[in-house]
């Protein structure tokens, strides 16, 4: 029997003082709505349905004022069992360094930033420090692309790039297969790269093609399973990967096991 864990790496549970406030945004942000409350008594049933062992909680400080309470809920998730929570952080806290030193004395090993969300460029010269100080201790998720041309938007799989060839030790995933509405750019932006990707909300919307192409070419040791919860279920989101590629349930088992091989581990 396989002593590896299956993983969702990319979920997000909320306190529940404000996780029906932050559904009302995601719903109005992307017109989908969600399949859930958002809160763990909601989530963590889905996850037994779906046979996953471990999930990652992410959130994101949409100004300053937000990181200390964001991580601190991070924090205060950490001895539930099968949760890794990640922290957060914005360019515009003057703490960063002592709040990265902080998280990672404290166990937290993975940081989330969405850009689009959070309100600021992917590319910020501010970042460098952080990504920099990153190296070695955190696994960095991103938010990667949305509806504008790269240029135009916060985050794209060029700035991702770019961001790992000048800190080529950080290890990163780049959600939603590599950039949402971004798809057509990643194969090219990423060539070369130890990028990971997750399939988190974009099964419902990837071109057939594009799904099988960066299927394809992409690693299969860099692929992992994420489901975006509320907006998806885990179980759900399983099948319609398996059924999308045509998955063997062998084939299936390795994505969902790959993360095990992440710094979070």
């Amino acid at each position: 029997m396989s002593s590896l864990f299956n993983f969702d790496v990319h979920a997000h549970a909320f306190h529940p003082k404000i996780s029906a406030k932050v559904l009302r945004q995601l719903e109005h942000h992307y017109h989908i709505p969600p399949v859930g409350t958002g809160e763990l008594s909601d989530l963590l049933p889905r996850l037994a349905r779906g046979g996953i062992d471990r999930v990652c909680i992410h959130s994101a400080a949409t100004n300053a004022a937000q990181v200390i309470p964001a991580n601190r809920w991070a924090l205060s998730l950490q001895n539930e069992p099968g949760l890794i929570p990640f922290g957060t952080l914005h360019p515009d806290y003057d703490k960063m360094p002592e709040e990265l030193e902080m998280l990672y004395r404290k166990g937290i090993k993975g940081i989330k930033m969405h850009p689009d969300f959070q309100g600021f460029r992917l590319d910020a010269p501010a970042l460098l420090p952080c990504f920099e100080a990153m190296q070695g201790k955190f696994t960095l998720m991103v938010h990667v692309g949305d509806l504008l041309p790269p240029a135009q938007n916060p985050s794209c799989p060029y700035k991702l790039a770019a961001i790992k060839r000048k800190f080529p030790n950080l290890t990163i995933i780049a959600a939603h297969f590599g950039g949402y509405r971004h798809w057509q750019y990643v194969l090219q932006a990423f060539e070369g790269l130890r990028i990971y990707l997750d399939c988190s909300s974009s099964l419902f919307a990837i071109p057939q093609a594009l799904l099988e192409d960066i299927f394809r070419q992409c690693p299969r040791e860099l692929l992992l399973f994420g489901s975006d919860y509320p907006l998806f279920d885990p179980y759900d989101e399983m099948k319609r990967l398996q059924s999308r590629l045509k998955l063997s349930d062998t084939q299936l088992c390795q994505i969902m096991q790959n993360a095990n091989a992440l710094e979070f581990c």
